[in-house]
């Protein structure tokens, strides 16, 4: 084995430690210190990492790196059998920011029918969406809506709000979706749009009254 492959081997050997504090420091050191042997074993190492202080050390090991080595390694593992390695890839591509990145950014995974990898995928998405893309974006995130608890249903509304108006058509045509949870989460979606201080919670039982009461409330 080259000498470069067993320095390389050694010094991220601590990953595997059952201790979080070691992993999490040699996650650090691995950014502090960049080298290209380490992308792969560092994207390996997300997709299994139980911990998210180390999870995110990783990902910010792997922002310290080239993004022409990193970015077609991290779009491979948008391919991974594991949940957890998606959505890490992901949100490592949201970080690093290489509109490159967007054409892995698939349907598919915006419709993962695992909500932590949906939910990394509508991030990665309004980060890397090219220009006078925005409203054919907005419409496939708009598919989402009512999916989930309030976590996801917050997640989407915070992906849409950033989209900016290009929503707004989206959005009106939402309020009048069969779906009482697709009509809550539109309207409670476009309230937070015009009042951010407003709250997820005030904004989603303000939504609820006016479905009950049969209005989106565009006439207030």
């Amino acid at each position: 084995m080259p000498k470069e492959d067993t320095n390389t081997m050694r010094a991220l050997q601590g990953l595997d430690n059952g201790d979080s504090s070691v992993r999490l420091q040699v996650a650090m050191a691995a950014g502090t210190t960049p080298d290209p042997g380490f992308i792969d074993r560092l994207v390996e190492r997300c997709a299994i990492e139980p911990e998210f202080f180390v999870r995110d050390m990783l990902t910010w090991a792997l922002t310290r790196h080239s993004p022409a080595m990193t970015v077609p390694r991290l779009i491979d593992e948008l391919h991974s059998e594991r949940a957890q390695g998606r959505s890490q890839a992901l949100h490592t591509l949201s970080k690093i920011g290489d509109r490159r990145a967007w054409p892995a950014i698939t349907r598919a995974l915006l419709t993962d029918a695992d909500d932590e990898v949906a939910r990394a995928a509508w991030r990665a998405a309004v980060v890397l969406v090219p220009e006078n893309e925005e409203s054919e974006l907005a419409g496939v995130l708009a598919t989402r809506l009512g999916r989930g608890e309030r976590e996801t249903q917050l997640s989407l509304s915070r992906a849409l709000i950033a989209l900016g108006e290009v929503i707004m058509p989206t959005l009106r045509a939402a309020m009048t979706d069969p779906d009482p949870r697709v009509r809550r989460h539109a309207i409670a979606t476009e309230r937070l749009w015009r009042d951010p201080d407003a709250g997820f919670e005030f904004a989603i039982e303000e939504a609820k009254r006016l479905v009950a009461l049969g209005t989106t409330g565009q006439e207030e």
